[in-house]
């Protein structure tokens, strides 16, 4: 799958998000590179930021939290298309939760392991 194929199937996973959560998204960027960092190469999605949850009187005039979606990581994992879309889903879905403050405990809880 080409990059260009798979920043589509991250661009279709975020329109699938409800506009009443997308709304509440505020100062976060979505970005889709080929590999995660060195040292963690199953890493599918990354959050990078402050969460909602945390932000206070403080917050201003920072640069927006960052979600990275990794393409290979995704590949190699799965075995055919349907299961890059699914895997993707849940990968943008997972660090988007993230953003809104939701741990990797509730995450797995909630099937977005």
């Amino acid at each position: 799958m080409t990059r260009e194929e798979f920043e589509e199937l991250v661009a279709e996973a975020l329109d699938r998000i409800p506009p009443e959560l997308t709304r509440l998204m505020d100062n976060v960027a979505v970005f889709v590179e080929d590999e995660p960092p060195a040292g963690d190469p199953d890493l599918l999605g990354l959050y990078e930021g402050t969460p909602l949850t945390e932000r206070g009187e403080w917050y201003a005039g920072v640069l927006p939290d960052r979600i990275t979606i990794y393409r290979n990581p995704t590949l190699r994992m799965c075995e055919d298309r349907e299961s890059v879309v699914a895997e993707t889903e849940v990968t943008v879905v997972h660090e988007i939760a993230h953003h809104f403050g939701i741990d990797d405990e509730r995450l797995h809880a909630l099937g977005y392991g």
